[in-house]
């Protein structure tokens, strides 16, 4: 419940400010989301999925599935959030900058 709750707290306030929630198209993003979870989490749609994935290891009882948690985590990174980022930073500069010093990517 948690992890959907956190997940879709990033949808709704991109939604509010009317930005697109697609992150395979980051040059669309009109404006740039800090407010409501932004706050807390640069990423909050990611931490609501790892947290779906955690209870989904909590529900399997299964310690391989929870080595596959670093490995989601790693891959998010590497793949999604650093292109995004970057993208961010060309688009919104310093007010981006600045926001990255205040609010932690994941937590």
């Amino acid at each position: 419940i948690a992890g959907i709750a956190v997940a879709l707290s990033g949808v709704l306030a991109f939604r509010r400010a009317n930005t697109t929630v697609d992150p395979r198209v980051p040059e669309q993003s009109s404006s740039l989301v800090i407010r409501g979870i932004y706050r807390y989490s640069r990423n909050p749609m990611y931490v609501g999925f790892l947290l779906l994935l955690l209870a989904w290891v909590c529900f399997l009882m299964n310690m391989a599935a929870l080595a596959l948690l670093p490995l989601f985590i790693w891959y998010m990174n590497r793949f999604q959030i650093t292109p995004e980022e970057h993208h961010l930073l060309q688009k919104f500069g310093a007010d981006y900058q600045a926001y990255i010093k205040q609010v932690r990517r994941w937590l």
